[in-house]
Parts: C-alpha cells; sequence; structure tokens
C-alpha cells in the first residue's frame, strides 16, 4: 500500500498538526480520520488517538507488557484461557487444570506524544488443579497495573515509531488469586515499530524491565517480546510474535516451586533465578476501520521450561476514538 498526501478531509476532520497529516499519512490513515470525524463530538473531551498510523495492529502476547508504541485513547475488553502444565517446575509438583482472565484495559491520549495506560485488572476464574488449586490459586479480583507512556520518535513518512513508559501494579487484587503480593511493582519499557511494504507488513519490538518494590517476596524479570504481520486482505490480518522472558533475581521467601507465574499471577516463589521462557504465538486480526479491531492468538513455549504455560488462547477486541 502506498503513501498518499493527506487530503483537505482528513486534515480538517483531525487536524494536521495532530496527526502529522502535513507530513503524508498512508490512505488508511485517511479513511481512519474520515471514521473519527462520526465522534468529533468527543473532540471536546477526549484527544483522539494518532490515526496516522491505522495500518498498524496492536501486539497480543504479554499483553500486560507488549505495549503497542502509538499515543492511543481506547478501550480494550481481553479474554484469557490458560492452561497450566500438568507438573510445575524441577519437583514435577502436581498441577495441571486452567484459569480464565476477563479484563478491560484503557488508554487515554493526553497530549500529543503522552498517553494515560491501565494495562492489568480484571477477574480471575480458577480452575486450576493439584497444587496449585490447593494451596496458591482461587478466583478473584487480578491486580490493577497503571502508567505512563511517552511518543519519542514519530516519523509518519518512513512508518517508524519508538516510545518509552512505565508502570505500577498496584497491590489491590485478590490474595487468594496470588495478587497483592508485597508492595507492587514496577515495569520500565521502551517498543517500537517499524512499517514495510508500504504498510502490508508491520515489526513491533518491546524490552521491558519489572522491578518489585519489595524484591524479598516477588522475582525480577527482563523481557523481550516481537511481533510481525501481514495483511491477507484490506482488513484481514496474519500476525506471529515470541517472547522471552529471564529471571534475574527471586524472592527470598516463599515455596521453591521453581516457577514463578509469568504475566498472570505472581506467585512469589524461589529457586527461579536464572530461568528463560520462550512463548510463541500465532493469530488473525480483523481490523475494517481505524477504529475498531478484534484479534485472536494461540500461544504455547518454545522452551522446555513452561513457567506456568501449557498453551493460552486470547481473544481481545479494540474500541479506538
Amino acid at each position: 500500500m502506498g503513501l498518499v498526501g493527506c487530503d483537505d478531509v482528513c486534515c480538517d476532520e483531525l487536524g494536521c498538526d495532530d496527526c502529522g497529516c502535513d507530513s503524508f499519512c498512508d490512505s488508511v490513515a485517511c479513511r481512519g480520520c474520515k471514521a473519527a470525524g462520526c465522534l468529533a463530538s468527543l473532540k471536546r473531551h477526549l484527544r483522539p488517538s494518532d490515526h496516522c498510523f491505522d495500518d498498524f495492529i496492536s501486539p497480543m502476547i504479554d499483553f500486560v507488557h507488549f505495549e503497542d508504541p502509538r499515543n492511543l485513547t481506547e478501550l480494550r475488553p481481553i479474554f484469557v484461557t490458560h492452561q497450566f502444565p500438568a507438573t510445575l517446575g524441577p519437583g514435577n509438583i502436581p498441577a495441571g487444570g486452567s484459569v480464565q482472565l476477563f479484563a478491560l484495559q484503557f488508554r487515554v491520549a493526553l497530549t500529543e506524544r503522552l498517553s494515560l495506560i491501565a494495562v492489568k485488572d480484571g477477574y480471575i476464574l480458577d480452575n486450576s488443579e493439584g497444587t496449585l488449586d490447593t494451596l496458591l490459586l482461587d478466583s478473584g479480583w487480578a491486580d490493577v497495573s497503571a502508567g505512563l507512556k511517552y511518543n519519542l520518535i514519530r516519523d509518519t513518512q518512513s512508518g517508524t515509531l519508538l516510545s518509552g513508559g512505565f508502570t505500577y501494579e498496584i497491590p489491590m487484587g485478590s490474595k487468594q488469586s496470588s495478587q497483592a503480593v508485597g508492595d507492587g511493582e514496577f515495569h520500565f519499557f521502551a517498543t517500537g515499530g517499524q512499517r514495510l511494504l508500504g504498510g502490508n507488513a508491520h515489526i513491533l519490538s518491546s524490552f521491558g524491565w519489572q522491578l518489585p518494590v519489595d524484591q524479598s517476596v516477588q522475582s525480577t524479570t527482563v523481557h523481550w517480546n516481537n511481533h510481525f504481520d501481514v495483511k491477507l486482505t484490506d482488513r484481514v490480518y496474519l500476525f506471529t510474535e515470541n517472547s522471552w522472558w529471564h529471571w534475574v533475581d527471586e524472592a527470598e521467601t516463599g515455596l521453591a516451586l521453581g516457577v514463578s507465574g509469568q504475566d498472570l499471577i505472581n506467585l512469589g516463589a524461589t529457586d527461579v533465578e536464572g530461568n528463560d521462557l520462550v512463548t510463541h504465538n500465532v493469530g488473525m486480526k480483523f481490523k475494517p476501520n481505524g477504529n475498531f479491531e478484534a484479534g485472536v492468538a494461540y500461544e504455547f513455549p518454545l522452551t522446555a521450561f513452561k513457567d506456568v504455560l501449557e498453551d493460552r488462547v486470547t481473544v481481545d477486541m479494540i474500541f479506538r476514538y
């Protein structure tokens, strides 16, 4: 898909200075600007998303930490069904079963480059088995994570994006769901994206550092996430993603499970330092315009070490202003 100059309609509805249309935006973005015009009455209260990158789609793997580099105003319902391995860690502790998560993320563009993000919340429905069910996990509310993201690089001509930010996980969830551990944790991240083949393909990548306030009860991790998508049609995308987790430090107290809980739960376990987990997913997204997209992804581990993941199906919808 080639890049075209932004027409007067696009500029009038979103603003050349706000969306970068004066520097060329892609043809899909111009159509997104027109769709956004249907919600013009909201402009008095909300700043719209950056629609000059509407040919991009949001990543789905590690949805708590893999942040879209664009400046967005959106609501994102998420459903996850997560299967546990039959045994956990080097001690082959009996496990199995699953959990389901019902969550709602939101992002609000505060300025042309700064946005408020809320990336973790919702309700965890426990269907786990073995030790997880008897000692560690029950249904309840997830912690809430929120923070700020700032767009550092935004080039509409080359389709290049780079943002950085942080979130803080507030320990206000249900303890029976292995939430509300310690004094919460910070996540510092950088995330970027690049348009390829005139908007028919894209890559996204992020790197983050997860730092607990009380490192004696929670582990410290770094993680690297990557996304690649191609357009199958004007509305349908195929994508694949991978996520690498490395446990830098482990909790000083807790059960010696040898697993930590990945992005969903906080087990506060020991014997995890030095572990590496690589997961991969494949998925599809439907995006009819710049204001809506829906996706489904299937995720599975590539490494012999699985932490608490046997496999996972994630479904999301995004309603974007």
